[in-house]
């Protein structure tokens, strides 16, 4: 073989799912040049099954024979006469552009709060009177101002606090009148504070390991 006979990727046929390999598009390439459907069909079977044994993770999920033979027709480019035991997918299907996502467009008045916390509020003035709604309340509150600290960096006044939840709760949750005080700002702050202390702690033991390091060695 001389270096013309060389074949480079760049001059090849393009692989429309690489993940199956060059080998494997020979073959559906081969399919598509039988004459008869009946071996046509023969070599298909053929193909699905080795597709499959590349892929024995999948066997168990369902519909995976489905997903193999759409495979084979989107490499077959649409152009493979055969029966297949699931609807033929189309050109036009694939192409087809999925709709948009819709996002929540929420423009809340304490963005620092974030909107999950409306929504939980919401949901605890649906709830009837008891030791249970309070609690939530007061779980609602502390995060409430666990999410004011990182924002503001420095302390907030409890009544700050009840004064938003009572407005973000339309006047239904009041709790300018109660005697239980929130968590303070330490202890909301400390998971924060002891996973700075860690990071500080590992960067002082790898200081302390290069020092050792660079202490002279013995000579015996």
């Amino acid at each position: 073989m001389t270096i013309d006979d060389l074949e480079y990727n760049t001059e090849r046929e393009h692989l429309i799912i690489p993940e199956y390999g060059r080998h494997m598009q020979k073959m559906i390439h081969y399919a598509k040049t039988r004459e008869t459907k009946e071996e046509r069909d023969k070599v298909a079977k053929a193909i699905i099954a080795v597709m499959g044994n590349m892929q024995p993770h999948l066997r168990d999920v369902p519909d995976f024979q489905h997903k193999l033979w759409d495979q084979l027709f989107i490499m077959a480019d649409f152009e493979l006469d055969v029966d297949s035991p699931y609807p033929k997918p189309s050109r036009e299907l694939l192409a087809e552009r999925p709709d948009p996502l819709k996002y929540p467009q929420n423009f809340p008045k304490y963005r620092f709060y974030g909107n999950n916390i409306k929504t939980m509020i919401d949901v605890a003035n649906t709830w009837d009177d008891g030791d249970l709604k309070e609690a939530l309340i007061f779980t609602i509150a502390n995060h409430m101002k666990k999410c004011f600290l990182n924002w503001n960096k420095d302390t907030v006044e409890d009544d700050v606090i009840y004064g938003h939840l009572y407005e973000l709760s339309g006047g239904k949750i009041n709790l300018q009148n109660s005697e239980e005080d929130l968590s303070d700002a330490t202890s909301l702050m400390r998971s924060k504070t002891k996973f700075a202390t860690t990071n500080n702690n590992k960067k002082g033991g790898h200081h302390k390991k290069s020092n050792l390091s660079n202490r002279p060695r013995k000579r015996y």
